[in-house]
C-alpha cells in the first residue's frame, strides 16, 4: 500500500458517498476500513463508500467487462457490500467524467444488481436506468413503536418496504432498523421507506437504509417508492402502455422516477463532487485495527 491513498467526497441529493479511485483493485478495503473512513467523527463521513475498479479487475464484475469498463463496488457506511446504490451510481458516473474517463453522453456502469445505464446531460443532471422492479408475493408489515403499516414488498436490485403514512413523523428517529415481518421476507434486512403524499404524482419520503440508518435520499428507495405509488394509484405501464412519472421528494432534495411501459425504470437528479484529497494510510491501517 502506498503511502497515501487518493480519495473524493460526493453526494446525490446529500445522500453523500467516500470515493475511492482503484481501477486495477489494488487497495485492500476490508469492512473496517470502510467503516473508519464513513466515520463522520473519526473519517471523512460518508453514507457510503464507492470504489471504482475497472470491471475487468474484479472478480464479481469481471463477467460484465464487455458491457461496461467501470464496476461500481459499492460499500455501505457499516462497511458491508450492498447489491447497488441509485444515488450512488449518479455520483460514480460524475466521478469518472470528472477524471476524464468518460463525457457527456450515455455509458454504462457495472454494479453487483446488474449493468445500469448513465446518461450524463448538459444541464448537470444524471439519468440512471434502474432496471425493472420486482414485486414478490405476500404481506408485508413494518412497525414504528405502537404503530404498524401494511407495506409493499419492492426489488429494486436490493429489497425495499415501502409504507405510506399520514405524517413523516411517524417514522420516528429511524435510529434503528424499524421490525418489519415476516423475517422471511427479507432474509439479509432491507431498506425501509415511509412515505406521505404531497400531490397529483408527487410524493415525500423518509428512509432507514440498511447498514446506514437514516439517509438524506435513497436512489432505490424513490424508485421503488414510485412503482409502490403508481400500483397504489392503479397505475402499471407495462398494462396500460403509457409512462408514470413521480416527484419523489427526499430530504436532501428531489429525484424524478419514470417507470416506462417496457417496465424500465429511470432516475433523474443532481450528482455533485465537493472534495478531493488524500487519505493517510497509516491512520487508515490503526484505525482499522483498533
Amino acid at each position: 500500500m502506498s503511502t497515501r491513498i487518493a480519495f473524493l467526497k460526493g453526494h446525490g441529493t446529500e445522500n453523500d458517498f467516500v470515493i475511492v479511485p482503484d481501477p486495477e483493485n489494488a487497495i485492500d478495503l476490508p469492512p473496517a476500513a470502510v467503516a473508519a473512513l464513513c466515520d463522520r467523527r473519526a473519517g471523512i463521513g460518508g453514507d457510503g463508500l464507492l470504489h471504482v475498479v475497472r470491471s475487468a479487475a474484479h472478480p464479481e464484475a469481471e463477467g460484465m467487462a464487455a458491457e461496461a469498463e467501470w464496476f461500481m463496488d459499492y460499500r455501505n457506511g457499516d462497511g458491508s457490500v450492498a447489491e447497488m446504490c441509485g444515488n450512488g451510481v449518479r455520483v460514480f458516473a460524475r466521478y469518472l467524467q470528472r477524471a476524464g474517463h468518460v463525457t457527456e453522453g450515455d455509458l454504462a456502469v457495472a454494479t453487483r444488481g446488474g449493468v445500469k445505464t448513465v446518461h450524463i446531460a448538459k444541464d448537470g443532471d444524471v439519468t440512471v436506468g434502474m432496471g425493472r422492479a420486482v414485486l414478490p408475493e405476500g404481506d408485508v408489515t413494518v412497525s414504528v413503536g405502537e404503530r404498524s403499516w401494511p407495506a409493499r414488498n419492492v426489488n429494486m436490485g436490493n429489497p425495499h418496504a415501502v409504507a405510506f403514512v399520514d405524517d413523516l413523523s411517524h417514522a420516528g428517529d429511524l435510529l434503528s432498523p424499524p421490525p418489519y415481518s415476516p423475517a422471511a421476507a427479507y432474509p439479509d434486512g432491507v431498506n425501509v421507506e415511509f412515505v406521505v403524499d404531497r400531490g397529483p404524482g408527487h410524493v415525500a419520503l423518509r428512509v432507514h437504509e440498511r447498514g446506514s440508518g437514516e439517509t438524506r435520499s435513497c436512489g432505490t428507495g424513490a424508485c421503488a417508492v414510485a412503482v409502490a405509488a403508481a400500483r397504489r394509484d392503479g397505475a402499471d405501464p407495462t398494462a396500460t402502455g403509457a409512462p408514470a412519472t413521480y416527484t419523489v421528494d427526499v430530504p436532501g432534495g428531489t429525484l424524478v422516477i419514470t417507470e416506462r411501459p417496457d417496465g424500465d425504470i429511470e432516475m433523474t437528479g443532481p450528482a455533485v463532487i465537493v472534495a478531493e484529497g488524500e487519505i493517510d494510510a497509516d491512520w487508515l491501517e490503526t484505525a482499522t485495527s483498533a
